[in-house]
């Protein structure tokens, strides 16, 4: 894959990631007020800690960019991290973050 093209597919994941970041970025302080519902309040809770967890999803997807681009700038983007081979570019267009070959990430995945 040309370096300009894996630059900008890293480029729009990344403005993707960031924006999912952004909207999943809201603060609750997490009291009650008097006239508060504590059903209301569960409901919040869950959506906190469900926003949380995606939150925490959304951070490692950034995290992954972060070390495909390491890898653009040292010139091993498109090749497995485990193996050397190389990842094809079609795999990368779809998952410009990927480090290893579908082989190899069924072969690790469980079950």
């Amino acid at each position: 894959m040309e370096t300009e093209e894996a630059r900008q597919l890293l480029a729009e994941a990344r403005e993707r990631i960031e924006r999912e970041l952004k909207r999943l970025g809201h603060v609750d302080d997490g009291e009650l007020s008097d006239d508060a519902d504590p059903a209301d309040h569960a409901t919040d809770t869950y959506q906190d800690e469900y926003d949380e967890g995606r939150a925490e999803d959304v951070r490692e997807q950034l995290r992954a960019v972060e070390r495909a681009e390491a890898r653009l700038a040292a010139g091993t983007y498109g090749l497995s991290v485990r193996s050397g081979d190389p990842i094809p570019d079609e795999r990368l267009r779809i998952v410009p973050t990927a480090e290893l070959t579908v082989e190899e990430e069924r072969a690790s995945s469980p079950g």
